[in-house]
């Protein structure tokens, strides 16, 4: 999770890169926080697919082929968001990895 200058809390531990990463096949996942949004960005042989849901944690899961692309879709569950990641990608839904920071996106 990247520093935020404005945070006055030092409460919580940096999450490892077991917790934002994860890796299957040739997928490679990785989820990131930044000042607006939550990204879960899957990598495969160049090719990228961007889950991305507001900093907040609630409202629908957007779907761009970039982190910084134009949305695809939206979408209200997690499951429908990496379906269509997965067609981006090109591969079935099952071969994503999800990260465990990740794991409780969606409503």
């Amino acid at each position: 999770m990247a520093d935020n200058a404005t945070t006055d809390s030092d409460d919580t531990a940096p999450e490892t890169d077991a917790e934002t990463t994860a890796t299957a096949g040739d997928i490679h996942a990785s989820y990131t926080e930044t000042a607006g949004e939550r990204r879960l960005v899957f990598d495969r042989e160049g090719q990228t697919a961007v889950v991305a849901q507001n900093s907040e944690g609630y409202a629908m899961l957007r779907v761009r082929q970039t982190a910084d692309g134009d949305e695809l879709e939206r979408y209200y569950g997690f499951d429908m968001a990496l379906d269509h990641a997965a067609e981006l990608l090109g591969v079935t839904p099952n071969a994503l990895p999800v990260p465990d920071a990740a794991a409780d996106m969606g409503m």
